[in-house]
């Protein structure tokens, strides 16, 4: 079992950060997370590109080639491996834990069952100690709900389990009824994207929940905070909240 696989097991839940550029993930790991992850969403709005639409392969490897050495485990979100191809998605994989990544992110966006499964069996052979997480958008795309949604939901997280993945993710997921059903099914660790709508950290733990991830939501809250920073600024007011000096920035970006 490698180091990021034990922290599933060890932290109950593993409280996954994540970053969008060397200044956040170093930020983070101030803060002591062992692990932290990458945010597709916050690597493509930082370049203008669009998520999800596997426009960010480079900008994904090359933040990869720049936390892989940090004093924390790196787990990098992939989207769907930024390609259809599951010999492509396994080589760019590959180069993912060439570049220091522990752990892979990998969405199924409810495309073709067979293919997401024939990628996670690609990942496994390219780079076989690379922790894969695979998604399911059962929940997460609305295109399911209901019975239908958990049916869905569990023959894919089946699949996944089968062929190789060694965490299963169903983003958007928060009633706590279905995901303790979910805990109970699984064999890998179910990973739980937090939401401020959904269950506390303190309830999926109760729950079950091996892994929680908090996906695009810092990059959002630090959108947010700009703008209400420069809100404030405007109307003559002391912006609120601790914004890190610009030493504290420059020293702990080059340590």
């Amino acid at each position: 079992m490698t180091a990021f696989a034990d922290l599933h097991r060890t932290e109950r839940p593993l409280l996954l950060p994540n970053a969008w550029d060397h200044a956040s993930a170093t930020a983070l790991a101030t803060q002591g997370f062992r692990a932290i992850g990458t945010t597709s969403l916050g690597v493509a709005a930082a370049v203008g590109l669009p998520d999800g639409a596997s426009a960010t392969r480079d900008e994904t490897l090359r933040l990869a080639l720049s936390l892989g050495d940090g004093p924390f485990l790196l787990s990098v979100d992939a989207e769907g491996g930024f390609s259809e191809d599951p010999d492509e998605v396994g080589e760019f994989t590959r180069q993912l834990w060439t570049a220091g990544a522990v752990g892979v992110n990998l969405e199924d966006g409810m495309g073709p069952l067979e293919r997401h499964i024939a990628k996670i069996a690609a990942v496994k052979s390219a780079a076989p100690d690379l922790f894969v997480n695979a998604r399911t958008d059962t929940y997460w795309s609305g295109e399911v709900s209901g019975d239908d949604g958990i049916s869905e939901t569990l023959r894919r997280l089946d699949a996944y389990q089968q062929a190789g993945a060694d965490g299963v993710f169903v983003p958007g997921l928060i009633d706590p009824g279905t995901i303790a059903a979910l805990v109970r099914h699984v064999q890998v660790p179910l990973n739980i994207l937090y939401s401020p709508t959904g269950p506390t950290l303190p309830q999926l733990a109760d729950l079950g929940v091996h892994r929680v991830s908090l996906g695009s939501l810092l990059y959002r809250r630090a959108l947010g905070a700009a703008l209400e920073t420069v809100a404030d600024v405007r109307a003559g007011r002391t912006p609120a909240g601790r914004a890190p000096s610009y030493d504290e920035v420059v020293h702990r970006d080059r340590a």
